[in-house]
């Protein structure tokens, strides 16, 4: 079990955190062990795009977008090409990411 470490920044001007996360662990399972706010209204299945976020570094330690999680992306609030759904980034080395606003998401 290899131990990585998740940059976590905010657009909403929160500062960032920096936390250690394991292979195989979803961006929004590590999110959710350290109390970072980040919405995911289907419960983390690829079946909405709260869980939005952008990757800043580390896209290669990532498993690739699948079609699926493509199309949520295309109705993602202000998406971009580095988006990803965090419920689906597995990772596997480290990583940085920008949490968009989450003002803008109703969620939980």
């Amino acid at each position: 079990m290899q131990v990585h470490t998740i940059t976590f920044r905010f657009e909403e001007g929160h500062p960032e955190q920096v936390v250690k996360a394991v292979t195989g662990e979803t961006l929004l399972e590590v999110a959710e062990a350290n109390n970072i706010v980040l919405h995911h209204n289907c419960g983390g299945v690829c079946a909405c795009t709260t869980c939005q976020v952008y990757i800043e570094s580390g896209m290669e330690h990532l498993p690739e977008m699948s079609e699926r999680e493509e199309d949520y992306i295309d109705r993602a609030i202000h998406p971009r090409l580095e988006s990803r759904l965090a419920c689906q980034c597995a990772i596997d080395g480290p990583v940085v990411l920008t949490v968009p606003d989450q003002s803008l998401i109703i969620g939980h």
